[in-house]
Order: C-alpha cells, then sequence, then structure tokens
C-alpha cells in the first residue's frame, strides 16, 4: 500500500467526510427539484448535523444522513426528524454510520426502529495512490454530458436498470434535475457513437461521489464500466479531490470491482426505518 493511501484511516474524521458528501449531494438534488418542481414539496432540513431531505413520500432519496455523527443524537432530535418526515407522509429512514456509536444504536432501538439495510461505504484516496488506469476499449468515449443532454442520460439510466423493476419513473424524471443540480457532473459512455451507459459524479468538501454507474444490457462486458471509473476519478483528481468514495451492497459484484479498483471499505453502514407500518426500503 502507498504511503498516500495510509493517511487515511476509517475514523470518525473519515465518516464526517464521507456521510457529509452523500448529504451535500442529496441536499442538492433536492434543492434542483425544488427549483423545477415547486409543486412537490422537496426541501431539506439539518438537525445537529444530520441532513434530513424530503423528496417525494416514495423516493429513495427521501431520508437522513449524518445521524449522531457531528453532535450526539437525542431524543428531541430524533422527534425534531420524525416530525419534518411524518407531516409529509413519508416513511422514516436515517442511514448511520457505526461511528456514531452504541449509544445512538440504543436510541434508535427505544424508539421502535429497525435495521432495513446495510451498504458498504468505500473510499480511495486520489493523491498518492495506484495510477487511474485507461480504458482499454478504444471505440468507448466518456464525456460530462451538455446541458440540453438531460434527458438522453435519463432514458439511457433507465435502461441500464431496466432489470430492477419501480426504477424506471423516478429514473427518467432525472433529465432536469441532473442538469440543474449543482456540484455534480453527469457522465455519458458512448461506444461509437451510440449511448450505452451512464454515471454521476458529486462534489463536495474535497471528496468524490460515485453514483448510478449502469451499461444498458446489450453493451454489457465491453469496458464501459472500467471507462467510465477511471473518466471519474481523472476529472475529480483535477477538480482538486482527495478522496473518492462510492456505496454498495455488502458481498456485492459491485463491491468487489470496487476492491479491484483500489477501493476499500471504510465501514457498514445500517439503514434504519421506523415502525410500525414500515413499508420497504427504497433501494
Amino acid at each position: 500500500m502507498s504511503s498516500g493511501a495510509l493517511r487515511y484511516f476509517s475514523d470518525l474524521d473519515l465518516s464526517r467526510r464521507l456521510e457529509r458528501a452523500e448529504a451535500h449531494s442529496n441536499a442538492m438534488f433536492v434543492e434542483a427539484r425544488a427549483r423545477i418542481s415547486p409543486l412537490s414539496g422537496a426541501c431539506w432540513m439539518e438537525v445537529a448535523g444530520a441532513y434530513a431531505m424530503y423528496d417525494g413520500v416514495s423516493s429513495p432519496l427521501t431520508q437522513t444522513f449524518g445521524l449522531g455523527l457531528f453532535e450526539a443524537g437525542t431524543a428531541a432530535h430524533l422527534e425534531e426528524l420524525e416530525r419534518f418526515f411524518i407531516l409529509r407522509g413519508a416513511p422514516v429512514y436515517h442511514e448511520v454510520s457505526p461511528l456514531a456509536g452504541l449509544s445512538m444504536v440504543a436510541l434508535l432501538n427505544e424508539r421502535d426502529y429497525r435495521p432495513v439495510e446495510l451498504t458498504s461505504v468505500m473510499f480511495r484516496p486520489l493523491e498518492g495512490g495506484r495510477e487511474i488506469e485507461r480504458p482499454a476499449n478504444e471505440r468507448i468515449r466518456v464525456r460530462p454530458i451538455e446541458k440540453h443532454e438531460g434527458n438522453l442520460w435519463a432514458e439511457t439510466t433507465a435502461r441500464g436498470w431496466s432489470e430492477i423493476p419501480g426504477l424506471e419513473d423516478f429514473l427518467l424524471e432525472l433529465g432536469p434535475i441532473t442538469t440543474e443540480r449543482q456540484d455534480s457532473v453527469a457522465f455519458l459512455v458512448e461506444l461509437e457513437g451510440e449511448p450505452i451507459a451512464t454515471g454521476a459524479l458529486c462534489l463536495g468538501g474535497g471528496i468524490a461521489l460515485l453514483a448510478g454507474a449502469c451499461t444498458v444490457p446489450e453493451a454489457r462486458k465491453q469496458g464501459a464500466q472500467m471507462a467510465l471509473l477511471s473518466s471519474r476519478l481523472r476529472y475529480a483528481r483535477e477538480q482538486g479531490c482527495d478522496v473518492a468514495m462510492i456505496c454498495t451492497q455488502p458481498g456485492s459484484a459491485s463491491q468487489r470491482n470496487a476492491e479491484r479498483n483500489g477501493f476499500r471499505i471504510a465501514y457498514t453502514r445500517i439503514k434504519w426505518g421506523l415502525m410500525p407500518a414500515l413499508p420497504p426500503a427504497p433501494t
């Protein structure tokens, strides 16, 4: 392992940076939604360092990040956050880092929360680490989208995630929001001029959050994801980011691919949902 990588440890400071970066990314999405669709009611608030986002009752962005990381969580904090969601008719979800401590877990248990999802939060240094590989397939081109290409990006994304039921409508709405969201760049992968893959890069606090990468089924296994990864990492380094992060399901193919490309697990995060009558957690 390089000396640069050893500068970063899976500790409270790193967790604060990673969780705040993801919270910032979601908050910028919610603000873009509110600008484009004022009647949506999209909004966010901060309570004790935790960001609470409302993007619609069934949106996967409707949740909090950073609970218990910046201030010790209290019952009063949870009550305020719960009101934010319940008044809008939304389920209550909190993504909680293990660095928030056992006291946060105990408080959630006392208030009838249960775990509903696990996430591997992964990172890799962009300074002094292994070189970022170049794509091997010369027929592939990766580029940031133009302002007018939001719908093309969204349609390609929907095709890439078409095997997961229930996501299509949400993904097709992303076009104008993607081009309006601040501190983010959407990337399109083309194979001989045809769009085959997409991904996003969100920037905040020196952290580059890689999200939403997918390839349309008929174009897989041709190097699109490797090209997309290397292009986004180079872009992030050029923008002055020192750490890249990615979130995956534990033990998944996405996690293995990230590990092959220099990412390591910072921690496993738990999403907590408030009972009773809790609907399935959005994915």
